[in-house]
């Protein structure tokens, strides 16, 4: 993954909003109706969170009728995830490098 895609999913996870999103698809595949269920925002402001969310490759959507259904893409996750495994601490603080 590289640094452009990461910073779009730092971007992307630097509001609280969208961060509360991406732990309730941990579970699974969610409606946006019960996405919205669980904030107190309107349809256009979680459409907007969507989007940014797609855009940088962490979410998927599926159309179903005229609601969108979302869930996590794993790819992406999973190259986030590397990349944070791959940033160390070498400070004294947290017990200096090996």
């Amino acid at each position: 993954m590289n640094r452009i895609d990461v910073a779009l999913i730092c971007k992307a996870l630097g509001d609280s909003n969208r961060l509360q999103i991406v732990q309730m698809l941990s579970d699974g595949e969610k409606c946006g109706c019960k996405l919205l269920e669980k904030f107190e925002i309107t349809q256009p402001t979680l459409s907007h969170h969507m989007k940014i969310l797609c855009e940088c490759g962490l979410v998927d959507t599926r159309k179903e009728g005229k609601w969108s259904h979302y869930s996590l893409n794993c790819e992406t996750l999973n190259g986030f995830k590397q990349f944070i495994e791959g940033v160390n601490c070498c400070g004294e603080k947290c017990g200096g490098c090996k």
